[in-house]
């Protein structure tokens, strides 16, 4: 398996295919692949899904991916490194990607705004008029806003792409605020939102499937499995961050919802 390194924060390619490479592949950074043109397969992780125009995947370092190309494909790629996403607050993205094939795209009209701003970003590099870098960061900026937009949509079960914007905003506070547990009481985020507390335990039920310490311990977890995965950090260094009483605590809380301590789940995947 081949695994390719990223030196620089961000990296765009465009690059038109008859035939992806055939080695699979794991990189460094996390990729975004748009499908400007052309159709085909993609394999990710023993999962395939068929791709065509308008296609969006994420890729984490911890994907296996390739390519099996039917017609000739303009691929877009756009490759960032944890620099890039700890300077644009996009953690949720990594935490929350599925790890399975398919278009990251599930809110229908962010389909042609993505296109739009792809397009945008490719005539910039054609060009490469004055500013032409400045431009494509903010453009790549936004992309990566819709992106996450779409991973908040699809990860709780009862979310749809027509969602109103207050869960929207409360899964962004929880995001923002999950090493603050004072910040996360229900008093507090009902206030942030302006719901009264009684009635803001049963909205939060109804519009994600789970109840709000359900939801912040389960996206906590997710927080763990990438430490795990992209980082060399200590599991008591993992505990101190997520404000876990000591590792034997996160050990039995991480055991109980995987089946197995961080160290194994390390050693497993590594």
């Amino acid at each position: 398996m081949t695994r390719q390194n990223l030196h620089q924060p961000f990296e765009i390619e465009i690059k038109e295919l008859s035939q992806f490479p055939a080695y699979k592949r794991r990189n460094n950074f996390f990729e975004l692949i748009y499908v400007v043109q052309g159709t085909g397969l993609q394999f990710v992780n023993e999962h395939k899904f068929s791709y065509k125009k308008g296609n969006l995947f994420l890729l984490t370092p911890v994907d296996n991916y390739s390519f099996d190309i039917v017609n000739p494909t303009l691929f877009f790629f756009l490759r960032f490194n944890e620099n890039y996403i700890a300077d644009n607050s996009i953690e949720y993205i990594l935490q929350n990607a599925s790890h399975r094939p398919g278009c990251i795209l599930k809110n229908h009209l962010d389909k042609p705004l993505i296109a739009s701003l792809v397009q945008h970003i490719i005539t910039e590099h054609t060009n490469q008029q004055i500013y032409f870098n400045r431009i494509s960061e903010q453009l790549i900026s936004t992309i990566i806003t819709i992106v996450a937009r779409n991973i908040a949509l699809k990860l709780p079960k009862n979310i749809k792409e027509n969602t109103g914007e207050p869960v929207l905003e409360i899964l962004h506070y929880i995001q923002q605020h999950i090493y603050e547990p004072n910040m996360l009481k229900s008093e507090r985020i009902s206030k942030h939102v302006n719901m009264s507390p009684n009635y803001f335990g049963r909205y939060f039920k109804k519009q994600t499937g789970e109840t709000l310490q359900d939801y912040i311990i389960h996206y906590k977890m997710r927080l763990i499995e990438s430490r795990l995965l992209n980082s060399d950090k200590r599991i008591s260094e993992i505990a101190y961050e997520l404000n876990f009483t000591d590792e034997s605590h996160l050990n039995r809380t991480f055991k109980k919802f995987k089946g197995m301590s961080p160290s194994e789940f390390r050693k497993q995947l590594a």
